[in-house]
């Protein structure tokens, strides 16, 4: 196997796994509120997150920046609190954009979760002589495994408003609930 395929299944795998869990919470915080006919929002949102994740990726795995670790294990719940907070102002009106996370913000919680990311890609770099390759597969794999759990949330989301009685209202109401419920725990266990 070649390391661009080894690292492109690493990330991939990373991000189908527990140990992405408070990315995974962080996908399902931001795309809770679409279902399929949405798809196109959702694509820009998640193009948004992957480039500040990249980026930040990048250079803390290059090192060009570095910061403590302690404060990226703790924003990281901060982004998923915020977000699921977010979604309790949904309103369900297709013609409005008001409840929706702007791009800028997801940009912006990705530039926090690139960051998180970098400790566990620059173990797996190891001494490899040039982390371009790698650097770009494990991105490109993480991006795969994030375009499934958002394929996955979206049918989830419009199997149930299609086809059982709940309102979408609701559900995003029960899910951010959820996050809420599950982060609060991760954030006060990382406070700095």
């Amino acid at each position: 196997m070649s390391i661009f395929q080894t690292y492109l299944q690493l990330g991939f795998q990373h991000i189908l796994n527990w140990q992405a869990f408070d990315h995974l919470l962080f996908i399902l915080a931001i795309t809770c509120i679409f279902t399929w006919s949405d798809i196109k929002n959702v694509l820009w949102l998640v193009t948004a997150f992957t480039l500040g994740h990249s980026i930040t990726l990048a250079l803390a795995t290059i090192g060009w920046i570095t910061i403590n670790p302690t404060w990226i294990e703790f924003l990281i719940p901060c982004t998923i609190f915020l977000s699921a907070i977010q979604n309790l102002n949904f309103k369900d009106q297709r013609k409005t954009n008001s409840s929706k996370i702007p791009y800028y913000t997801v940009l912006f919680f990705g530039l926090i979760h690139g960051l998180g990311f970098s400790n566990y890609l620059q173990s797996l770099l190891g001494k490899e002589s040039s982390i371009f390759t790698p650097l770009l597969a494990f991105n490109l794999g993480l991006e795969c495994g994030q375009l499934i759990v958002v394929a996955i949330i979206l049918f989830f989301m419009t199997a149930l408003t299609s086809f059982t009685r709940f309102k979408r209202i609701h559900m995003v109401y029960v899910i951010s609930g959820i996050i809420i419920g599950l982060v609060v725990p991760m954030l006060v266990e990382r406070i700095p």
